[in-house]
């Protein structure tokens, strides 16, 4: 039986589309890379006379693998994927550089201010009356990327740049309206219609299955180096699950971005009818809407009374939309 059959398994066994991209993909990946190593010779040790790694060899046995061996092999790698799945918040915490404090945290934001002061400083249009378009276009396109990429606030600042993508949505969708995206999210997540809540989920998994990825090749870079630290020049291939992990985070952020911007639209499109959920007759002016949103976010918050004076709706504000099959409410 040929190995390539322990990354389809999951998936044939009906196990959720996002389980596989998230949680077993990226272990099946790091186990792959280190059973290559380790049937190659890894660990190797310069006191062995002749010894070298041979990807022949790991060919070798990855080719001869029985039935049996390639169960046991798959078992592992999917008990591995749900034990480490309840770890996605502390990698996605740990991506965004909100925890654990490490030492570099403080020369991290200096740098993460930097590139938002000098953002900030491209979207400022020159003075003078001989404004060409390109300056304009220029100045609107960093002042775009200064918005997606940075939340307005100093305190909110994350030494990461997934972070701050991840912040800057937090501090700006739905604020136009008067909610909070943090308290707000998982009472408008139920309410959105079928495609917003498709689109908003096939981002998030791509947002969590990059970051797990990311996670998993940094884990698998260090076990390399661990395993091939007596293999001389060998010890260079350490460098592949580092790019990759490289790689996967930068993918991070582009998700982010794309999460972020399915989000923005959820609020814009949909706060109606969390309203209509909620037994509110949506205001029809702005200020009022303002207002009501605001008096829900504080509830939600920190637990402030409605005001008296609110009056419910006398219409049906059941959901029309039904309920997702594995809601993720989390921003």
């Amino acid at each position: 039986m040929k190995l390539d059959a322990v990354a389809r398994q999951p998936a044939d066994a009906g196990s959720g589309g996002r389980f596989y991209l998230v949680s077993y993909l990226p272990t099946y990946a790091a186990a792959l890379f280190l059973l290559v190593l380790a049937w190659a010779g890894a660990p190797g040790w310069a006191g062995r006379p002749g010894h070298r790694i041979r990807f022949t060899a790991a060919w070798a046995t990855a080719a001869h693998l029985s039935l049996g061996e390639v169960a046991l092999i798959a078992l592992a790698i999917a008990l591995l994927a749900v034990i480490l799945q309840p770890l996605q918040c502390a990698m996605m915490s740990a991506a965004q550089g909100s925890w654990p404090p490490w030492p570099g945290t403080r020369w991290a934001l200096r740098w993460q201010k930097h590139r938002r002061n000098r953002l900030a400083a491209a979207a400022r249009l020159p003075q003078g009356p001989d404004l060409t378009d390109a300056e304009i276009q220029r100045a609107g396109a960093a002042g775009q990327q200064l918005r997606c990429r940075f939340p307005r606030p100093d305190h909110l600042l994350q030494p990461t740049a997934l972070g701050n993508v991840l912040a800057a949505m937090q501090d700006s969708a739905g604020r136009a309206y008067g909610l909070d995206a943090v308290t707000a999210w998982p009472r408008l997540y139920p309410v959105l219609g079928e495609q917003a809540r498709s689109l908003v989920d096939d981002r998030r998994d791509t947002l969590d299955g990059s970051v797990r990825m990311a996670a998993a090749m940094t884990v698998t870079a260090i076990a390399s180096l661990v395993l091939l630290a007596c293999s001389g020049w060998w010890v260079l291939l350490a460098l592949i699950p580092l790019a990759i992990a490289v790689l996967a985070y930068n993918a991070a952020v582009q998700a982010a971005l794309a999460y972020a911007e399915t989000v923005h639209v959820a609020f814009d499109l949909h706060r109606a009818g969390l309203l209509t959920a909620l037994r509110m007759e949506p205001p029809r002016r702005q200020d009022a809407e303002r207002a009501l949103n605001e008096h829900w976010c504080d509830l939600w918050r920190q637990g402030i009374p409605l005001p008296a004076t609110l009056e419910y709706a006398t219409g049906n504000s059941e959901n029309p939309q039904g309920k997702a099959n594995e809601p993720d409410n989390t921003l």
